[in-house]
């Protein structure tokens, strides 16, 4: 099958919240939407602010069962690219941000992620993230230092679901509560229900349930 287009996935480079909490990306939140990607005749490349390989959240690996996608999936976060190796918008149609809670700590306030999600906005191209991927909109500006998500319907990883993983206290910040205060509209769903919210070609999706209806979106805008 030829390729249909490119997107581009970032993913985290993070592994530890404290010395008792080993953390990086939720597998699921990567490996769904990658074979989602991959099916629709899609190229994928894996980029990571440090590059090299992903570390992966242990328990988004509990029960894993190696089969022939996942093992794909799990052979693309291996010797990703860093951001900053000459990545631009212009090589993508779609750029997609996976969570874990590792991305709470490399992706907000990034540079490299600052500047690709300005670059996909300019360019009004696809931009989508997961569950805590979207710390990735922490932080950016557009205009007159305007945050990007200000005024836009949005959703991610809520404060109740992380109270409810007892992680609340142990993050750098509540990302619900980070993007309200940056004037986002946030929109929840009851703990762990499947919940996305497409505001013109920015996708957004709460949680790891959420991770194939986001892919889905994304898809559905490509193909628009």
């Amino acid at each position: 099958m030829p390729d249909a287009g490119s997107v581009l996935m970032i993913v985290t480079s993070h592994d530890r919240i404290d010395e008792t909490h080993p953390t990086g990306l939720w597998f699921e939140e990567f490996a769904v939407p990658y074979t989602k990607f991959r099916r629709a005749g899609y190229s994928v490349t894996v980029t990571s602010p440090r590059g090299g390989d992903t570390p992966i959240d242990p328990n988004s690996l509990e029960g894993y069962q190696a089969t022939p996608e996942d093992e794909e999936a799990k052979a693309a976060l291996r010797g990703t690219r860093r951001l900053d190796a000459g990545i631009t918008a212009d090589d993508f149609d779609a750029v997609f941000l996976p969570g874990g809670h590792g991305t709470m700590f490399d992706l907000p306030d990034n540079p490299e992620v600052q500047r690709l999600i300005r670059e996909f906005a300019q360019a009004d191209k696809v931009i989508a993230s997961v569950c805590h991927g979207p710390a990735c909109l922490v932080g950016v500006m557009i205009g007159e230092n305007v945050p990007f998500v200000r005024g836009r319907r949005v959703t991610a990883f809520t404060d109740s679901e992380e109270r409810a993983v007892q992680l609340d206290q142990a993050m750098p910040f509540l990302l619900e509560q980070r993007l309200r205060e940056q004037g986002a509209e946030f929109a929840t769903a009851a703990d762990w229900a499947d919940n996305i919210v497409v505001d013109g070609k920015l996708v957004t999706g709460q949680n790891p349930q959420s991770s194939g209806s986001a892919a889905d979106a994304v898809i559905g805008l490509l193909r628009g």
